[in-house]
């Protein structure tokens, strides 16, 4: 039986080896192509420790860690982020970024996605944010390592009620598999009001 779970303060510290590495697995994968390192990975998922309105989720199988989902405050996370919103009428202290989830795909299908979001928007509710955003990156369609049966997230983002936010995009740096050093990627941002 598939439980979820907050993680903080010991249970995350306990847990972070466990994310970052299933953060490196999933994030592998397109579209992100990411080139991770458990290093870089513990050193981010301690901002989550140090952060008072973030929350990690965790999703288990058993006692084993097959998913995990984050979110902050807006204003605790990248400024790169936080940036973007400079042309948004809602004001950052009013959004609750939820800044990612990763699940294993032999997991996927079965309404954990859901869960996550569940979780991660009524902690936003309950730190008193009006509003919750979350960002994808964007590929090009003719990108070599995109698979033929490659599909997008929209339809469930938009299910939930999310929808892009024209012109609100920004630029994050990380090592694509194939590639020895870091190049920006253009990332779109999306929102919904609670």
């Amino acid at each position: 039986m598939i439980h979820l779970r907050a993680l903080t303060g010991a249970a995350l510290d306990a847990a972070l080896g466990d994310v970052a590495a299933l953060r490196i697995a999933v994030f592998r994968d397109w579209p992100y192509l990411y080139d991770g390192s458990l290093d870089y990975e513990r050193r981010y998922l301690k901002s989550y420790r140090n952060c008072a309105g973030a929350i990690v989720v965790g999703a288990f199988d058993g006692d084993r860690l097959i998913g995990a989902a984050t979110g902050t405050p807006m204003e605790d996370h990248a400024k790169e982020f936080a940036a973007a919103f400079a042309g948004v009428d809602v004001a950052l202290d009013q959004i609750f970024y939820c800044a990612e989830s990763v699940l294993l795909p032999a997991y996927r299908g079965q309404g954990l996605g859901h869960r996550f979001f569940d979780q991660r928007e009524d902690h936003a509710r309950a730190l008193g944010r009006s509003h919750v955003a979350f960002c994808s990156v964007i590929r090009p369609d003719d990108h070599p390592l995109r698979p033929a049966q490659a599909r997008s997230n929209d339809a469930f983002w938009r299910g939930r009620g999310y929808a892009p936010l024209p012109g609100v995009q920004a630029r994050f740096e990380w090592t694509d598999l194939g590639e020895d050093t870091p190049s920006p990627k253009p990332l779109q941002f999306w929102m919904r009001a609670l």
